[in-house]
């Protein structure tokens, strides 16, 4: 189990990893890094999705190891509460940031438009939070569109025995 520990409250974590092997490991690592304290959810988009991993506050992205494999063609789908891996248009292209699913997106789903967004886990307490942190005022910043007005941090994730 992973607890995501915010600004706004907590988040627990349960990772698919028979499914999402690859996306799983590189989750965990950055975690062991330490590597999410002090990033923001730096993309909030009400009835889509929040995402963050990637940022601090003053909008840098933070340096990251190599891309991996994307794994969206696992049958995990993109469905409210789970969490999937960020990338860019280039298929595998995914680092450290995430993004956690506010509703159904199956347009996300492998197949659906392109190879899709890799499905890794799932919130199992804590929505409230999600719920709480897509709720918040949002605007233009540093070039970036959908950031929160007042930061979201992520101030510690961590993996529990």
């Amino acid at each position: 189990m992973i607890t995501i520990k915010t600004s706004h409250g907590e988040i627990a974590v349960e990772l698919f990893e028979e499914t999402a092997p690859i996306s799983c490991e590189n989750f965990r690592q950055y975690v062991a890094d330490g590597f999410f304290a002090d990033t923001i959810f730096h993309r909030v988009i009400p009835n889509f999705m929040i995402q963050g991993g990637g940022m601090d506050e003053s909008m840098s992205s933070k340096p990251t190891r190599d891309p991996i494999k994307n794994e969206a063609d696992n049958g995990e789908t993109n469905k409210r509460g789970t969490l999937a891996m960020a990338r860019t248009g280039v298929v595998d292209s995914a680092t450290s940031q995430f993004f956690i699913n506010l509703r159904d997106n199956d347009f996300l789903n492998h197949g659906g438009r392109d190879f899709g967004y890799a499905v890794f886990g799932r919130v199992t307490d804590g929505m409230d939070v999600v719920d709480a942190i897509a709720a918040v005022a949002t605007g233009n910043r540093a070039g970036h569109q959908d950031v929160p007005l007042d930061p979201v941090t992520i101030l510690e994730v961590t993996i529990d025995a």
